[in-house]
């Protein structure tokens, strides 16, 4: 199969290839950067002791990871202009990415925090720190330090994941592949070329994760 593979065909559509590749990298930025805040909110919220606060975030983590991304995805697309909400495919794709990789991304940094010792929480609190300025100034950036290798990690999955952006008409990475099979009758073509294009992410990812890691001296691997 793969040795009638058509490469002419393929560096044809190397410029829709090229624009789906911008454009997946530029939904996983968004929607890990709202990760990101979400995921910090979220494990912020669910380790303090006021039980109001702390449970819609417990519920929030668990129903996300309860829950498969494609239901999540098609639940804002079909639910939102339904609440009178219309906003274009791509902010809901953002939305669903930040929504979903977020719930990871809490309990990723959850992990952190409560490897800091209990003893330095307890000096900020000596000192007169509120809640926040120790999460700000004591917690966090220390919390925030030994999970950049798993959050590496965690991106690595929301731009695979993006490829289900495809399925709300969303042109990014995977929907170019589409179009060769559309366009060309050509499904191998495009599924070749999008995999490629997937493989080069992964490993500008995990060489991110893997220079970190070597620079900071830290064990494990992305």
């Amino acid at each position: 199969m793969l040795g009638n593979l058509n490469i002419r065909v393929m560096l044809e559509y190397l410029p829709d290839i090229w624009h789906g590749f911008l454009a997946t990298l530029m939904l996983s930025a968004a929607g890990f950067a709202g990760a990101i805040v979400l995921g910090i909110v979220a494990c912020a919220l669910s380790i303090q002791p006021l039980r109001w606060l702390k449970w819609p975030a417990v519920a929030y983590v668990d129903a996300i990871r309860a829950t498969p991304l494609l239901a999540q995805l098609y639940f804002l697309y079909f639910g939102l202009p339904r609440l009178g909400v219309l906003v274009p495919e791509m902010v809901i794709g953002v939305i669903a990415l930040s929504l979903n990789s977020g719930a990871y991304v809490a309990e990723i940094i959850r992990s952190g925090i409560l490897s800091i010792q209990r003893g330095q929480v307890e000096a900020g609190m000596s000192t007169g720190l509120t809640y926040l300025q120790r999460m700000r100034l004591i917690v966090l950036p220390q919390a925030l330090r030994p999970t950049v290798s798993p959050l590496i990690g965690q991106a690595i999955v929301l731009v695979k994941d993006s490829s289900l952006l495809s399925l709300i008409s969303v042109v990014e990475l995977t929907r170019a592949g589409q179009m060769i099979a559309i366009d060309r009758f050509m499904p191998i073509e495009g599924l070749v070329s999008t995999a490629l294009a997937y493989l080069v992410l992964y490993y500008l990812l995990k060489l991110m994760a893997g220079l970190w890691v070597h620079q900071n001296r830290l064990p494990g691997r992305a």
